[in-house]
């Protein structure tokens, strides 16, 4: 996810994501766990979307546009 698509997205709509992305990022750390997972890159690009929609959120909250 681009960090422009992240930021045209509202505080709830954030929120929403962040839980939805950690549930997929649970199952594919029980997947790797298991030895089903098909790509283990997926796991450090949901770990990074994770991060940059929290830094989004903290900047609003902040009231600032860094």
């Amino acid at each position: 996810m681009d960090i422009k698509e992240i930021r045209k997205l509202s505080d709830a709509d954030l929120k929403k994501k962040i839980r939805e992305t950690k549930e997929e990022l649970f199952t594919k750390r029980m997947q790797q766990a298991n030895g089903t997972l098909e790509r283990p890159t997926e796991l450090k690009t949901l770990r990074k979307n994770v991060a940059k929609m929290k830094t989004v959120l903290e900047e609003r909250k902040n009231g600032g546009n860094e």
